[in-house]
């Protein structure tokens, strides 16, 4: 895609604290192209919208991955929203995601914060207001074309970091998440998020400004809003990671339309 920018993206681009811009150049190949893509399911029951949270009992046995990769979207959101999906799950109202279910952008925070639990949706409030002028410089909208979602799908007590059990616990809902979405790019947000999407233990700023891949899907990693928010020195760096992303989709094969 262009990087052109028009008056309404600059303005944008005013509102994340970015006011120079400069085009980008060629940036250095991805580490590894990735695999041709599959074509996008027609189950429908992939492509649903969640299922509403049924109400709380006795919860069943938590689900085992394997149990958790064969389900579909509406079986994983009930099992997120039930607290039947692990010990990270069920101790608060859940915020499994929400956007386009057939989207070209999976953005992945970390967990909700009081914001988006109050909300139901990833990325509100401040932080949320941030991330829709990034996506509007790029010409794209949180309910087209693009999901959002977290690791963690509840706010932790306290809006403490994530444990390491807990995310180990969210990580293979979120891999069933991008098996259903099939989406072409993922941007993915947060000290904490990033590392477990990558497998690594690498700082941000050696994982930025490169590709990586989860689940054969391209992946971009920057900072969150939120930290952006604190630290608004950094918004420029955030800007070229999304103008890395959208040069890296702009490669990518078109989507194939469902048959």
């Amino acid at each position: 895609m262009s990087l052109e920018l028009d008056e309404r993206q600059r303005a944008m681009l005013g509102e994340m604290g970015v006011t120079v811009w400069q085009p980008l150049g060629r940036r250095e190949a991805v580490e590894a192209a990735p695999p041709a893509r599959r074509p996008v399911s027609t189950n429908a029951a992939a492509v649903a919208a969640p299922a509403a949270a049924a109400p709380v009992g006795q919860p069943s046995a938590t689900p085992q991955p394997a149990d958790i990769e064969s389900m579909n979207w509406e079986a994983l959101a009930a099992a997120v929203a039930q607290g039947r999906a692990g010990p990270a799950f069920g101790r608060r109202p859940t915020v499994f995601g929400s956007g386009d279910l057939r989207p070209d952008w999976l953005v992945v925070g970390e967990a909700p914060d009081e914001h988006e639990e109050r909300a139901g949706e990833p990325f509100a409030g401040p932080p949320g207001q941030l991330l829709d002028n990034m996506l509007k410089a790029l010409k794209l909208d949180r309910r087209q074309r693009v999901y959002l979602t977290n690791i963690v799908k509840c706010r932790l007590p306290g809006d403490r970091n994530p444990e390491a059990q807990e995310l180990a616990d969210s990580e293979p809902i979120l891999r069933r998440q991008v098996q259903l979405l099939q989406p072409r790019i993922i941007l993915v947000m947060g000290r904490f998020a990033v590392p477990l999407l990558l497998g690594t233990g690498e700082p941000m700023g050696r994982l930025r400004g490169r590709a990586h891949q989860y689940q054969g899907v391209p992946v971009i990693a920057t900072y969150h809003p939120a930290y952006l928010l604190r630290n608004p020195h950094d918004k420029a760096r955030a800007w070229a990671d999304l103008c890395l992303a959208a040069e890296l989709m702009g490669r990518l094969e078109p989507r194939p339309n469902p048959s």
